[in-house]
């Protein structure tokens, strides 16, 4: 007779690792719920038991991304004591951590960006959301430019720190397309060529 419930071990926090690995591969639609159960190594009453639904689970996968493997590019980015520094680590520790052979490459965050079905419409616009606190955090990071004479008063941060948030974005993609770190950096550094004449314009 087969057992029901959760299993004797259940780890909550380790299954919903892979359930973020899963949903960070193939996206919410994309994950499906035999894909789920499978790679989380529980059954589907288990699952609904501990989550509660396919989009809790992704919402809980999200946040112990920040929480982990996202982490670590905004940990870098805010202990950073220039305003170039800032943005040099912003993009060189996201070339390291999009092209970890550990995990799937890219961006979590920005790989999410979800087709507006029905099912998923609400679960898009958080994660819009998260990407435009992520733009919100990098402008503020500018600021202590502007205070500390780095970056002429007039330059309009947000616009700067979309720039190079898009340039953060589209090595994402690059890196799920198979780009190597040393690829991404090269982007990187390409994009950091233009600091200067950013710094020093007003974008508005």
């Amino acid at each position: 007779m087969a057992l029901r419930g959760r299993p004797r071990n259940f780890d909550k926090e380790k299954i919903l690792a892979r359930a973020m690995k899963l949903f960070w591969e193939k996206g919410f639609e994309g994950a499906s719920m035999s894909d789920l159960t499978a790679a989380m190594g529980i059954g589907s009453p288990s699952l609904y038991a501990a989550f509660g639904s396919k989009e809790r689970l992704f919402r809980e996968a999200i946040e112990l991304y920040n929480a982990t493997d996202g982490a670590a590019v905004w940990e870098e980015t805010l202990a950073a004591t220039s305003a170039y520094g800032a943005v040099e680590a912003f993009l060189m520790t996201s070339a390291l951590q999009f092209s970890m052979l550990d995990q799937p490459s890219g961006c979590f965050i920005t790989l999410s960006a979800l087709h507006s079905t029905q099912a998923s419409a609400v679960l898009a616009a958080e994660v819009s959301a998260k990407r435009v606190h992520n733009l919100e955090i990098l402008a503020e990071k500018l600021v202590q430019g502007v205070d500390s004479g780095e970056i002429d008063e007039k330059v309009d941060l947000k616009a700067v720190a979309r720039f190079f948030l898009t340039v953060q974005q589209g090595m994402s993609i690059q890196a799920r397309d198979g780009a190597s770190r040393q690829a991404l950096e090269q982007i990187a550094r390409s994009a950091l060529a233009a600091w200067t004449p950013l710094i020093n314009a007003d974008l508005s």
